[in-house]
């Protein structure tokens, strides 16, 4: 009996002609294969640029406590024995004490000031649906490009012309002062705390308004505690950026009793220049003026970062 052996049927290039093409699996890339060059270099700056901004800080705090002689010998060597009278000697000859006084006033009032107006100016930009709202706005950013060098005449004469209006002392005077700060920090200040407000969600006033809440109640008791964060932000950003004033103290201050902290370093190394130059001390002094804001910047920065993020982001 014969047994019919079947073979499977062979392949025809017809049939293998009908298969898809197999196509090559990419590897993912990890990563690290995704940084280009040019990220490289970028962080490489970064950390070079923070790198040389903390070896001046901590070269800054070194040479405050040496002796003249020693930093003129060598300006980078380090303290045999710290020279603690430096931090006397800038404290009573460059007149720190007042004019630390005078900082402190001029920079809360002047902060606190400029929150106050910002804040009901920015909600209501924010909120406001009509285009003479979106010029205000316009209006505000504009006043953050504008130089201050630009201004320092106009307000000058300005403040001169209301001093003889009112006879209320504007020149050579903290209130002239506060009054110029309040002015300079409200466009910045408006521009960031109306990110905050258009990021609030309006369910939460709509519900407010159909309770019976008036609107200055929803913004006074809703809204600001919302936006605390922002709030802070904006005072601490103002409290730095008056800390740190000098270009219209130097002009509206004239005499030593009215000087603010850096019109008093500005004083200091005039002085030493005169009569020999006191490097120890005049170190001291940078300290002494920076070490606030530093810590200051130090215990809130990561806050102050993230809101400007937010506010400017909405």
């Amino acid at each position: 009996m014969n047994q019919v052996i079947t073979q499977p049927p062979l392949q025809t290039e017809t049939t293998q002609a009908s298969r898809p093409p197999r196509v090559p699996t990419r590897r993912k890339s990890s990563r690290k294969d995704r940084i280009s060059l040019g990220g490289y270099v970028g962080r490489a700056a970064v950390w070079l640029l923070v790198a040389f901004n903390l070896f001046l800080l901590v070269w800054m705090v070194i040479t405050s406590l040496r002796d003249t002689r020693d930093i003129v010998r060598d300006p980078l060597g380090l303290p045999a024995v710290p020279f603690w009278e430096n931090f006397s000697t800038a404290w009573s000859t460059g007149a720190f004490g007042p004019a630390l006084i005078n900082s402190v006033v001029a920079t809360l009032v002047s902060s606190i000031l400029v929150v106050a107006i910002s804040a009901p100016a920015a909600y209501v930009l924010a909120k406001s649906t009509r285009k003479l709202s979106s010029t205000f706005t316009l209006l505000f950013v504009l006043g953050l490009g504008v130089p201050g060098q630009v201004l320092l005449v106009p307000v000058y004469i300005m403040m001169a012309r209301f001093q003889d209006i009112s006879h209320l002392k504007m020149i050579n005077s903290i209130q002239g002062l506060i009054i110029v700060m309040v002015g300079l920090g409200i466009p910045f200040t408006v521009f960031l705390l109306a990110g905050f407000f258009r990021s609030l969600p309006v369910e939460i006033e709509e519900a407010a308004a159909i309770d019976g809440s008036s609107g200055i109640r929803t913004f006074i008791q809703i809204v600001l505690p919302l936006a605390r964060s922002g709030l802070v932000t904006a005072f601490m950003l103002a409290v730095i950026s008056g800390w740190n004033e000098t270009l219209f103290s130097l002009v509206l201050l004239t005499t030593s009793e009215n000087r603010t902290l850096p019109i008093a370093l500005l004083a200091f190394l005039d002085q030493a220049q005169f009569n020999g130059a006191d490097w120890g001390g005049l170190f001291a002094g940078i300290v002494m003026v920076v070490t606030p804001v530093l810590a200051l910047f130090i215990w809130l920065g990561r806050r102050i970062v993230e809101g400007m993020t937010v506010g400017i982001s909405k």
